[in-house]
């Protein structure tokens, strides 16, 4: 067999072997040990299993994944979410759907100190959703936004998928953190026009609820402040060079726990809790990056990647239809397995097709982010919509029917970027040049 043979029936072997349930880091890994193996020698396989496991896991690089991890797993345990929500909650609680509006708010600004869409969907479900329940608020709405919010994380910044796209491409994370802010806020924005206008339609969905005072209001302006704060100082140390994206982590970590020790908000054992869960995530998610890693150099000797450019390139189609295409397999890929997951396996693949097509890298890493977006809340693998049920213990055909009108906004701005990509591009121009 050829290299181009081996190449594919070793990635119809990993895709059998994701149906049977094993561990995705090391799927990878014996796939891409076994086909260096028969392809070059047994010894070569063991020097670049050694290698590559021991490259990724020693990376400084690598560091500013478990480093915001850690960041949002204190703001998580130590209730940060709740205190916004309640904020949001006084300015925008009394409109037609307000305490859902306030749920956007709420998880647009948490997201700046955290970048898990699993915690910010576990969160709002438990802050959230008790309190649109005590106003009369449907469930299809209240289950419905806060399994959406959740997806703000992807693009806006610390976002973990796009650390990990960085990392795969080689793109400056700084830069995929600047591209995330106009798209992530545009989606946000969307989801409130959502809400007012379902409201508007079906005012049953979301009653008013209570009008607070200015005062009670200015009283709360403290708790969006300091998260605020903390994420301009970290985007705005990113921006002006004085550190690194890794130094970045580091310093949001360190002052993210200063607040909640000066909020006295963060107990020990919240704290041992942060601990042990980010580092948890980062392991896994460096495993997966290891086994990412032994896998390409696989490919790469198989030249499926290079191949496979030269033949979208060469097909005879516009290249938005062709980039429509690879979102699509995106989106296919990711209804069977995690949708980072599948862009680790898909993204070495088809990256270098899409560069060869004219596209911005950073567009498409903002692009894939979209897509990631609709993967975590459509089935069948939605892992948003099952941490929803999990917490509200509601039944998944009222919480699909409350993600639905959401997924329009996400749509609405995939087709803004397409239309208009400089909306990616114009704030890492302006402000990196």
């Amino acid at each position: 067999m050829n290299e181009i043979t081996v190449g594919i029936l070793g990635l119809i072997i990993l895709l059998a072997m994701f149906l049977t349930g094993i561990e995705l880091c090391f799927s990878m890994a014996v796939i891409g040990f076994l086909g260096f193996a028969y392809l070059k020698s047994l010894s070569g396989a063991f020097n670049m299993l050694a290698k590559d496991f021991f490259d990724v896991f020693s990376s400084y690089g690598f560091t500013v994944l478990p480093l915001f991890l850690f960041m949002g797993q204190i703001a998580f345990n130590a209730g940060i979410a709740k205190r916004l929500y309640d904020s949001a909650n006084k300015f925008i609680g009394h409109v037609p759907g307000g305490l859902a509006i306030a749920t956007v708010a709420g998880a647009t600004v948490f997201k700046s100190i955290c970048g898990s869409s699993v915690a910010t969907a576990a969160t709002f479900a438990s802050v959230a959703v008790p309190e649109m329940d005590r106003y009369g608020y449907s469930r299809k709405l209240s289950t419905g936004i806060v399994a959406s919010v959740g997806t703000l994380g992807v693009l806006l910044p610390p976002s973990a998928a796009l650390i990990v796209f960085g990392i795969i491409t080689q793109q400056s994370i700084g830069d995929l953190f600047i591209a995330g802010i106009i798209p992530g806020l545009i989606i946000a924005a969307l989801f409130v026009v959502v809400i007012v206008s379902w409201c508007r339609m079906r005012p049953e969905l979301g009653p008013k609820t209570q009008k607070y005072s200015w005062r009670e209001r200015i009283r709360g302006i403290p708790e969006l402040f300091w998260p605020i704060l903390t994420f301009l100082f970290i985007i705005g140390g990113l921006l002006l060079g004085f550190f690194t994206p890794t130094e970045a982590g580091s310093i949001g970590c360190f002052a993210v726990l200063v607040l909640c020790i000066f909020q006295r908000s963060l107990s020990f054992k919240a704290f041992t809790t942060a601990v042990s869960q980010s580092v948890r995530a980062a392991c896994m998610t460096l495993a997966v990056l290891a086994g990412s890693t032994v896998l390409g150099h696989f490919l790469a000797i198989t030249q499926i990647p290079a191949v496979t450019a030269e033949w979208v390139v060469g097909l005879s189609l516009p290249r938005h239809l062709i980039m429509l295409m690879i979102i699509f397999i995106y989106l296919l890929g990711g209804s069977f397995l995690d949708d980072i997951a599948f862009m680790i396996l898909a993204t070495p693949i088809f990256y270098p097709a899409v560069i060869k097509l004219g596209f911005d890298p950073l567009w498409f890493g903002i692009i894939i982010g979209v897509t990631i977006m609709i993967g975590v809340i459509i089935p069948p693998v939605a892992i948003n919509v099952f941490v929803v049920k999990n917490i509200t213990k509601e039944s998944f055909k009222v919480i699909y029917s409350g993600v639905y009108p959401f997924l329009l906004g996400l749509i609405g701005c995939g087709i803004l970027l397409f239309l208009f990509p400089k909306i990616v591009t114009f704030l890492p121009g302006l402000l990196m040049n």
